[in-house]
């Protein structure tokens, strides 16, 4: 079952997300690792809208492959910090490592300072506009930005 809130997978029959330790309620999951993340997506598509002109970003490789993050509001933290909004729990990534940010241009992805840097489609970025079904890697996460509504990933 996946987390609403943080998008951690958790046992079928947990009550509450281990990571982040909100009450679940039942929603189809897919896209464990390896597999196809059509399911997944599918399943958000079918939720309440999420943020930024309805986008998710969707762990493809790495801990917590097939965990599905909703963008929520104007900013969305993501990094090692409990308190962040994608919270990725792997000592590659800094506490504090990058922020998505909407505003009427678009969805950019900014490194705030982290270590280990922060890759867009292969290519380390300080700041860029997302897209699409672009690919983003923080530390061993490769997570996929999509926007929902639009073709699959």
């Amino acid at each position: 079952m996946i987390c609403a809130r943080c998008g951690h997978r958790n046992e079928a029959d947990a009550r509450f997300c281990s990571a982040c330790g909100t009450a679940l309620a039942a929603i189809p999951t897919g896209g464990g690792p390896g597999e196809d993340t059509t399911a997944t997506l599918a399943a958000v598509e079918a939720g309440p809208a999420p943020g930024p002109g309805g986008a998710v970003l969707v762990v493809i490789r790495g801990p917590n492959a097939g965990s599905t993050f909703r963008l929520h509001g104007p900013s969305t933290s993501l990094g090692r910090h409990p308190d962040s909004d994608v919270f990725l729990d792997d000592i590659t990534v800094s506490r504090r490592h990058a922020v998505v940010e909407a505003d009427a241009g678009g969805v950019r992805i900014r490194d705030v300072g982290s270590l280990n840097g922060t890759y867009l489609n292969r290519r380390r970025v300080e700041e860029a506009t997302l897209c699409d079904g672009d690919e983003l890697q923080i530390g061993r996460f490769v997570l996929r930005y999509h926007e929902v509504g639009r073709s699959g990933p």
